[in-house]
């Protein structure tokens, strides 16, 4: 049996490019898969080995005592391949290099380019903390097997540095959220918001907008921060707002099957503009409109396949006017998610992706 083991000291259990795309596919595959991460317990799930990790205290925690955990688990499970998801288990892997394992480095965010975006420190600590971390990224990426990639933008930086590097985008399963059978006209006027909740993530400017209309907005996820939550809530557009907290995907796909539009304006900082958020691909799976951000990358898939409008993220009243249109115009917004499931259907699909995966994996066990 050709064995791998996926880790992450990060992302949850069910994560839905962990767990749902990349483990599954592997497991559909004929490979046998173990994936460690955090959890109160070892069980199998379809058909996927969880070795349970303990959940961190704090990040400090996590940096230094979840870390050592999962590098003991991994020399546990004596796997062929070792295939990671945070930047924070480099060291893991250069570790499992060092004994002659086979190592992936699964890189989700241009982590130097979103260091930039924070604002816990003096942006020229900020600069050089971005400076470093792309060093230490550069000179592990030398020595992994491949690195996978979220999209393209990230695998053109760090093919420069391993020319096994290719990008396996975070497209939606074509079944998962599609409700074929949706009447447009029974839908509810109201659009949604699913994902993390944050300031760079557009929540000030969201609230802003729908409090400016007559409709209201779910908002399914979880705030970045109690501090950022309790800034938003006493907004008055927080009255238009369903907050819903995390939500499962049987209950994301419920959301959207009610929703009219779904956002994703978030801030033009470094990493984002040249991103490929998944909420937007899962927006045009459901057969919603989007509403997002005026990036050209983003104009061009969005504007530029009839499939929702862009507009300026920082500005709350073409945000509300966008809202007010698809609205106020069910059928050319019905139109629009047509076009947008179109466009899953033929290349913004998880199906189409997990072919460059399989071939990632034979690659290396042939």
């Amino acid at each position: 049996m050709k064995q791998i083991c996926q880790m992450t000291s990060v992302h949850p259990l069910h994560s839905t490019r962990v767990f749902h795309k990349e483990c599954k596919t592997l497991v559909n595959a004929g490979y046998e898969v173990a994936l460690i991460v955090q959890h109160n317990k070892d069980e199998l799930q379809d058909g996927v080995r969880i070795k349970g990790i303990s959940k961190p205290r704090n990040r400090r925690d996590r940096l230094i005592h979840t870390t050592r955990e999962l590098y003991k688990r991994a020399l546990e499970c004596d796997s062929a391949v070792y295939h990671f998801h945070d930047p924070e288990l480099i060291l893991v892997g250069l570790k499992l290099k060092a004994k002659g394992k086979t190592v992936i480095y699964d890189v989700h965010e241009d982590v130097p380019r979103q260091i930039l975006a924070k604002r816990w420190l003096p942006s020229p600590l900020l600069r050089i903390l971005s400076w470093v971390t792309e060093r230490v990224e550069n000179y592990a990426a030398k020595r992994f097997d491949y690195i996978l990639t979220a999209t393209p933008s990230i695998r053109d930086r760090f093919i420069k540095v391993n020319r096994k590097t290719i990008d396996i985008n975070n497209y939606p399963l074509l079944s998962e959220l599609h409700v074929p059978d949706t009447k447009w006209k029974f839908k509810e006027k109201l659009v949604c918001y699913v994902g993390g909740i944050g300031k760079t993530r557009g929540i000030d400017e969201l609230v802003d907008a729908i409090g400016m209309t007559e409709y209201s907005m779910l908002l399914a996820g979880n705030f970045a921060s109690s501090a950022e939550r309790n800034h938003v809530i006493n907004k008055p557009g927080w009255t238009k707002v369903v907050e819903l907290g995390f939500l499962n995907r049987a209950e994301v796909k419920e959301v959207l099957s009610r929703s009219m539009a779904g956002l994703v304006v978030l801030h033009p900082v470094p990493n984002h503009i040249e991103s490929l958020p998944i909420k937007i691909f899962e927006y045009m799976s459901a057969g919603i409109p989007v509403i997002a951000s005026n990036f050209p990358l983003w104009e061009e898939i969005v504007e530029g396949s009839e499939c929702g409008i862009c507009v300026d993220p920082l500005n709350v009243n073409a945000i509300a006017d966008a809202i007010d249109w698809i609205v106020t115009n069910p059928c050319q917004a019905e139109e629009m998610g047509k076009n947008g499931r179109r466009l899953v259907e033929e290349i913004y699909n998880w199906e189409q992706e997990e072919i460059k995966l399989l071939n990632v994996y034979k690659s290396l066990f042939a």
